[in-house]
């Protein structure tokens, strides 16, 4: 795929660049309380506005149905940004209608102009190819070229992602650049010993990826609360913890397959339990074979923490996915802070694999530069560790 180092190259003072980012970033009100992925696209955004381009600047934002609603209104996310870029970002409020055209019409080179909520227009994420062609259409007549930086996004087949990279000369931005080139090494010919931490919620969620790591990894450690599943396959209680039990079978399946392969897959040994699903629960740490049956575990056990530390310090490349408990509550942290200052203090290459990860390590108030890598697409980076083709970049590649 073509970068935004060739464009440069070329030259843009003068042209009219539309610009995917993902600026899906979590608002609290009106508030950003995480602006990680706004930072992730500003040296892309800055540099072709340096260089004198009329930059025209989409993302969606949370899930509107299709229509304008100012809950998603992107207008926070434009301040926020032109304070990144040291530079004013005219918002326009809509999308592809006569604001948007009046004000992109307005600009002058090096102006950065931001719309509205793509998703405030039903025709960005719709299943029909006519009228995505439709929106996307509308779209590319804001740029002469296209520049995708929204690798949060790629794995979606929208408009703004897909279809217009079909209609502009089109560019992988600098974050995609670097996402691509990060990840690849994760599925290629990873520096041994190989660790890969799951966490979050759900196996179901992690199927594919496990699939397509497990004969790649030296170690695959299991956390946060899909571990309930692969400790119920292992036959034991979990008491009211979050269980798939159509998944017990599957997780059994990998526990033989891990032997099979000479893979350690890493469980707990311990985990911190409430007797309810709250920040001032009471915490019980106790070992896993011990969980009593009216409580349920939110986080993993000092002991787990302390062996899963030991695996990362000796690793040479990381991938983490997944926090270890509710780290949102102070007293079931103590799992998700040891994993990430144990990445952190390695000396291994480590990837940490976007979404609720990147948010812990913001809230844990961890160093940003303590790590490798922090991917700015959950969803996106996975579907890249399961082999999967995704759209975004399939776009970017012809």
């Amino acid at each position: 795929m073509k970068t935004l180092d060739e464009l440069l190259q070329e030259g843009v003072n003068g042209r009219r660049v539309l610009v995917r980012a993902d600026l899906n970033v979590p608002l609290d009100g009106k508030t950003i309380t995480d602006d990680g992925r706004i930072r992730a696209v500003a040296p892309t955004i800055k540099a072709l506005a340096e260089a004198g381009a009329r930059v025209v600047v989409c993302s969606h934002l949370g899930r509107p149905k299709g229509a304008p609603d100012p809950a998603f209104s992107l207008a926070p996310v434009a301040k926020r940004l032109g304070e990144v870029l040291g530079r004013e970002v005219a918002f326009a409020h809509d999308t592809v209608g006569t604001d948007a055209e009046a004000k992109a019409v307005a600009q002058g080179d090096g102006d950065v102009l931001l719309l509205e909520n793509l998703r405030f227009n039903k025709g960005e994420t719709s299943k029909d190819d006519t009228e995505r062609a439709e929106f996307a259409g509308q779209l590319s007549a804001f740029g002469d070229l296209y520049v995708d930086d929204a690798f949060g996004a790629v794995h979606r087949k929208h408009a703004s992602v897909y279809d217009v990279a079909k209609l502009l000369p089109h560019y992988a931005g600098w974050l995609i650049a670097k996402e691509v080139e990060v990840l690849s090494k994760l599925t290629g010919k990873p520096e041994q010993p190989y660790v890969v931490i799951l966490g979050g919620a759900k196996v179901s969620d992690k199927l594919a990826v496990i699939d397509n790591l497990l004969d790649k990894v030296d170690t695959l450690i299991v956390g946060g609360g899909m571990m309930f599943t692969f400790l119920a396959a292992q036959g034991y209680e979990v008491g009211s913890s979050l269980l798939e039990k159509d998944q017990i079978e599957v997780c059994k399946d990998y526990l033989e397959r891990a032997a099979a392969l000479g893979v350690e897959l890493l469980l707990p040994v311990d985990t911190t339990t409430a007797a309810e699903f709250a920040a001032d629960a009471e915490p019980l740490t106790v070992p896993v074979d011990a969980i009593p049956a009216e409580r349920m575990g939110l986080d993993i056990g000092p002991e787990s923490a302390k062996l899963f530390a030991e695996r990362i310090a000796g690793a040479k490349t990381v991938f983490w996915n997944g926090p270890m408990g509710v780290f949102e509550f102070p007293d079931y942290a103590a799992g998700t802070r040891t994993v990430a200052q144990a990445l952190v203090d390695s000396e291994a290459f480590s990837v940490v694999g976007g979404g609720d990860s990147a948010a812990a390590v913001r809230t844990l108030g961890l160093p940003e530069d303590g790590f490798g890598h922090i991917s700015t697409g959950g969803g996106a980076s996975l579907e890249y560790l399961e082999g999967k083709t995704l759209p975004g970049l399939d776009a970017l590649e012809k």
